[in-house]
């Protein structure tokens, strides 16, 4: 394999390959824009569903659907809202509102509305909250309304409110106002983030190299690399089966143009190093190309075999990232190999303007931090690492510690409707009404109704209704009659429906435990009565198992994504050793990563959680990103392990990689650190965490821990060796 990748290079590196493999990918840019659209126009968000659509809550609501059919959409919540009590003026305006809302003249994707206008005052004062400051009532969306168009409905909503004036604050929330805030929160945010993107690696890479073709060169090739990737993706999307996740997109554009500026980084590094020695451009490049291809298609395979692993992720969101990088790494990879160098090779010296490298023999290590830094390493390796490991474990312990959120309203920004919405609702109604629990009863036959039948379902609710954690059952009634167990029946006669409110906000822990329970419970709710199944359905019991699914997941991909990446260390360094040390720092570093990051959440920033997902996206992308560095790093020490001592090669390792892999590690976790300017808090977090892990991973585990344990680990190989010849010398 390798010797393929470096025939490829040889050629991508020579006079006449370079131009053809430039204007290969530039035919082949011009074709695919031609033929396929950009991933913008299939963007969406992946509901947090599983895969397989088999979970609990999943069948619950599928059985409810058949069991009541309906034609209605997403469901929104109208809130209004004023500091004070509401007026009598204000309800005037609420009823005008309600009256539009139910005429021909509303928004045509609106199915239906809460008629408030037609209640009776007294039904009417039901339906504000106790302190007569909030008023929510329901709509409902068409159904398979697209995200985009319930956006359009909620501005259409917005606009009307203004246009009555009424003097009171109105949101939206509910299913409907978290998809249409969700389209707005990515809205032109990829265009945004590209920008940023490019602007902020421009300028590290000028402040860096001082060289103004040194800093356009990587944002060109990733410019052309990223319009092969986006339509590709945009050419996958129109599949059905392929979902393009507005998330994994906004990652994976930051993620392109990172890696393939490093991967710049390490070609022109060395391709400068060549070039003091041969006065040919081309066979620079290739003498520079055939040292660093391997490492390159190493790291690109550790990447791609990281974000491979998410195919066998049960939860939607992260299954759905998995094609989105896998055909990023695979497009990129080959860039490193072809588009890079010969676009370099074509360029030349003039590349490196002002400070052309002229020919010489003379090949030094140049005198700087990291050479000072390889020194003390050769020198107090035991030290070195046992100071550094005093100071991950500091962060290790402090994961311990951190709080998980599975309430999606959490990472929206605080000025978004649904969440002020969400917020309104759960600080003036019961928390639990927010989201109540449906219960749905079902039986092998037909029901008959009778008596006996009505005191079963009594039994049921008075059982539920004694649970811990639930507050109350609806419809309320003292005891249920056979008119209203009627009522609650669906046409085929074998389902009966009501809901469950919790005392707790239902998407916090405390409730999802609630209904843990209650599917524990399951066969005794139901022992002695007519009924042969129960299930829960709604927003807690899909966060349950949400929770479920993201525990399954992490166990599952940090496993494999361990096993994989260290079989593949195994392969490039042929040595289990080595590769198990490698991987032991890189998962040191992304625990300690995990505990640095939540104190600075936690007590600078003032976050009381943090989302569920943070774990398993920053493990993917810190392992698969992390150990690229160590594989540019252990591949320069076993080149100079040839001629110089292990320890020695150590010391000239970090030497002559230190410059270059620290300017990529500043450029790589700066473009993370773009995220934090999204308002998705989730992307936030990841962007900071991404770029703490990168710039510890970076400067003390790659700069210096794990030199240090492979000098350790060699002089304890070495003299077990001595004293293995020693005792053949004793025994002759």
């Amino acid at each position: 394999m390798l010797n393929i990748v470096r025939k490829i290079v040889r050629f991508s590196s020579s006079s006449k390959g370079s131009k053809i493999t430039f204007l290969v990918w530039l035919a082949a840019i011009v074709l695919i824009t031609a033929i396929a659209p950009g991933s913008s126009e299939y963007e969406g968000n992946v509901n947090e569903g599983s895969v397989k659509e088999n979970k609990p809550s999943e069948i619950a609501h599928e059985l409810y659907e058949e069991a009541f059919p309906s034609d209605d959409g997403l469901t929104g919540l109208l809130v209004f809202h004023r500091d004070d009590e509401i007026t009598r003026e204000d309800r005037v305006n609420i009823t005008e509102f309600s009256k539009w809302l139910s005429s021909e003249d509303k928004p045509k994707d609106i199915e239906k509305a809460l008629p408030y206008h037609e209640f009776p005052e007294t039904i009417q004062n039901e339906m504000y909250s106790e302190d007569g400051t909030t008023l929510l009532f329901n709509f409902t969306l068409r159904e398979g309304l697209e995200s985009k168009d319930a956006h359009e409905v909620i501005d259409a909503l917005v606009a009307k409110a203004e246009q009555l004036k009424l003097d009171l604050e109105v949101e939206v929330t509910g299913p409907a106002g978290i998809a249409a805030d969700t389209i707005a929160i990515f809205q032109n945010a990829d265009f945004v983030l590209m920008i940023a993107t490019i602007v902020l690696i421009f300028i590290l890479l000028i402040v860096i190299y001082r060289s103004p073709l040194l800093a356009i060169i990587p944002l060109f090739i990733a410019a052309l690399v990223y319009q092969v990737v986006d339509r590709i993706i945009g050419f996958a999307g129109m599949q059905e089966w392929f979902v393009v996740d507005g998330a994994a997109v906004s990652i994976m554009l930051v993620l392109l143009f990172a890696v393939l500026t490093d991967y710049s980084l390490f070609i022109f590094s060395r391709y400068r190093e060549k070039l003091k020695k041969y006065g040919s451009k081309y066979r620079s490049m290739s003498e520079a190309m055939y040292y660093v291809s391997e490492p390159i298609m190493f790291s690109g395979g550790t990447i791609l075999l990281a974000v491979l692993t998410l195919f066998t992720a049960s939860f939607k969101p992260y299954n759905s990232f998995a094609p989105v990088f896998a055909i990023a790494i695979v497009v990129i990879t080959l860039a490193g190999l072809t588009l890079i160098p010969s676009l370099f090779a074509l360029v030349g010296r003039r590349a490196f303007w002002p400070s052309i490298p002229k020919q010489s023999e003379e090949s030094k290590v140049e005198k700087g931090l990291w050479s000072k830094v390889g020194k003390l390493v050769m020198k107090r390796p035991g030290v070195t690492a046992s100071v550094l490991t005093v100071v991950f474990l500091i962060g290790v312990i402090n994961v311990f510690s951190i709080n998980y959120s599975f309430n999606l309203m959490k990472s929206f920004p605080e000025d978004m409707s649904s969440r002020k919405g969400f917020e309104l609702l759960e600080d003036h109604y019961s928390a639990g009404q927010l989201a109540p629990i449906q219960v749905l009863l079902q039986t092998d036959d037909k029901f008959e109704l009778n008596d006996e039948l009505v005191n079963d379902m009594n039994d049921v609710i008075n059982t539920l209704k004694h649970k811990e954690g639930i507050e109350s059952v609806l419809p309320e009634r003292e005891k249920m009659t056979l008119e209203e167990l009627e009522s609650m029946m669906s046409e085929d006669e074998r389902t009966f429906h009501f809901q469950l409110v919790l005392e707790e906000n239902p998407y916090e822990a405390e409730a999802l435990q609630v209904v843990e329970e209650l599917r524990v419970d399951e066969e005794k709710l139901l022992e002695g009565s007519s009924f042969s199944s129960i299930h829960f359905a709604g927003q807690t019991a899909e966060q349950l198992d949400v929770r479920s699914m993201n525990t399954r997941d992490i166990i599952v991909i940090f496993s494999l994504v361990t096993l994989l990446i260290t079989g593949m260390l195994r392969f490039q360094t042929r040595s289990l050793k080595m590769a198990i040390l490698m991987m032991a720092t890189i998962l040191f570093s992304y625990v300690a990563t995990l505990g640095f990051g939540w104190a600075i959440f936690h007590y600078v920033l003032g976050f009381e959680s943090i989302s569920y997902r943070l774990p398993l996206y920053t493990f993917v992308f810190m392992v698969a990103l992390g150990i690229d560095y160590n594989i540019m790093l252990v591949s320069r020490i076993t080149e100079e392990a040839v001629h110089y001592e292990w320890t020695e090669a150590v010391g000239r390792g970090i030497a002559l990689t230190g410059g270059v892999i620290s300017s990529a590690g500043i450029i790589l976790a700066a473009t993370f650190a773009v995220l934090i300017t999204q308002p998705l808090q989730e992307l936030f977090l990841f962007g900071l965490t991404m770029a703490l892990g990168i710039l510890l991973d970076t400067f003390l585990i790659r700069g210096a821990l794990l030199p240090s344990l492979f000098i350790l680990l060699k002089n304890q190989l070495v003299r077990r060796e001595k004293n293995e010849k020693q005792l053949q010398s004793d025994v002759t």
